[in-house]
Parts: C-alpha cells; structure tokens; sequence
C-alpha cells in the first residue's frame, strides 16, 4: 500500500504504556468478554475475575518499527475517514469519525476492561477502535497473514463496525440478544462480522480508485481473512470445528463477502442478513 508522506488522523489517542497490569491468556472467559464487548455490555466485572500479570515494569519503550506501524495505522484511519465520508455523503448520511486508540497489554473502554489478547476491538459504546500494535505480529508470524494491507484489512473491518453503528445496525443486532438462543445469536454475530468485512471491502475498492494499491494488496487482505476463518482458527486449535459456535464466519465467507464489497464498492450488496451465507 502506497502509504508514506501521505495525511495521518488527528483521530489516534496514544495510551500505549499507560497500562500498570495486563490480563493473560486467551481461554473463554477473555473470548466472553470480547463478544460481549463488540455488542456494548459492559464487560468490567467479568474482567475483575480473569487472571492477572504484572507487566508494568516501568521501563516501556518504543521502537522504530512499532512508531512506523502507528504512523501507518494512522494513515489508514484517515483513508477511512475521506472515503466513508464520501459514501455517506452520496447516501445522504453525515459519517462521524470514530477515534482510534493504540494501547499495550490492556485498556479500559466504555466496554470495559480489556486484554490484548482479544486481538483488535470496536466499541459501540465509545465509538472507538482499539489496537494493540503488537497483534500485527501475530497476524504475520502466527496466522501467517503478511503485509502491509493485511493490516489495512483489520482496521478497515473494525471501521466496519463503526459504519454499523453509525446506521443503526449494531444496535438491532444487541437489542435481538435476549431473544435469541446462543446458537441463534452466534449466526446472527457471524451475519454481523460477515458485513463488515464486505464493509473492509467497500472501503479497499475505494482505496484502488484512489491509487493507494499496490500489486498483491487484495491478495494480502483475502489471506488474513482466509487466516482468520471460525473454521481455520478451529481446526488449528483444536483439530475440528462446531459449526454452531461459529461466531465471525468460515474463512470462504470471508473471502467472498470481502471481495464482494471491493468488487462492488458501495453500501448496497452488503445485507448479509438476508443473503443465502
């Protein structure tokens, strides 16, 4: 992606070191609270029973590599800021810049406490996405996503779910919670996810038109969300998958409904909720 000496956000909170514990570990109770976080409960209390390790030793620094990669997450935030802008204008809909905050270990959000260890996050609560700069290691050493638009793809998929916010979406989808049965509401989440990665997708036509694309960058997107499947991830883990825990979509769906929307670049195409998945 064509990304250096071009206009970064003036929307990026830096709380990176801010943080005196973080909480470890990825077991249930960490993916609990991600999944009621993204639908804005508030997730503090849970948060209070997962195990903690103290990691602040006073010491944090950044690197040249870590200030390069918030330097390139802010300029990919801002791309999404003229090009939903541009989307919600054609629609006749005024789009509100979500902020983005960059934080190490854990951080409080009007979603609650939260580890690192969810990976990235959007909260509806405070219109906020949350990234902990270290995943993009993991995305490229252990889910072996590579590449600068790799990372594009995760932040424009949870920009994604501020878009849903923003059109009343994600409020439908919390509101249907108590009604439905768990393995009811997890189809409904992965309709859900599978809309914002066709929402990335919107974003990452535009970003073609513009010619910020590099040859290989739509490539680079469709392998994290190949990598990144509920049946990839599964598989991997634990050597089978169970469909009905299914939560964000099969790595072909994802593929399919991202490249749906860069195809197709706009905000029709995307109903996820009454499209045969």
């Amino acid at each position: 992606m064509k990304w250096k000496n071009r206009r970064k956000s003036s929307n990026v909170e830096d709380r990176r070191g801010m943080g005196a514990k973080g909480i470890v570990g990825g077991g249930i109770g960490t993916i609990i609270v991600i999944a009621l976080a993204l639908f804005g409960f508030d997730v503090g209390g849970l948060v209070d029973n997962l195990p903690i390790s103290d990691t602040d030793n006073g010491t944090y620094e950044r690197t040249a590599e870590e200030e390069e990669l918030a330097d390139f997450v802010s300029v990919v935030l801002a791309d999404t800021e003229e090009i939903w802008a541009d989307v919600f204008e054609k629609n006749n809909l005024d789009y509100e810049n979500p902020k983005l905050v960059l934080f190490t270990d854990r951080v409080n959000s009007a979603c609650g406490l939260t580890s690192a260890a969810v990976g990235p996050f959007y909260c509806p609560g405070d219109k906020k996405v949350y990234i902990d700069l270290s995943f993009y290691n993991e995305l490229q050493n252990k889910f072996g996503a590579k590449g600068d638009f790799a990372m594009a793809y995760v932040i424009a998929h949870e920009v994604g779910h501020h878009v849903q916010k923003l059109l009343g979406i994600s409020d439908q989808v919390a509101e249907a919670r108590s009604q439905l049965s768990e393995t009811e509401f997890n189809k409904l989440s992965v309709k859900l996810e599978l809309q914002a990665d066709y929402l990335a997708g919107v974003w990452a036509h535009h970003v073609k038109e513009k010619g910020y694309l590099d040859e290989g960058d739509i490539d680079e997107a469709l392998n994290a969300a190949n990598a990144i499947g509920d049946d990839t991830l599964q598989k991997k883990s634990r050597g089978y998958v169970v469909p009905d825990s299914f939560t964000h979509g099969t790595s072909k769906q994802r593929r399919d409904w991202f490249y749906k929307g860069y195809k197709l670049g706009t905000l029709e195409g995307g109903d996820t909720f009454t499209s045969e998945l």
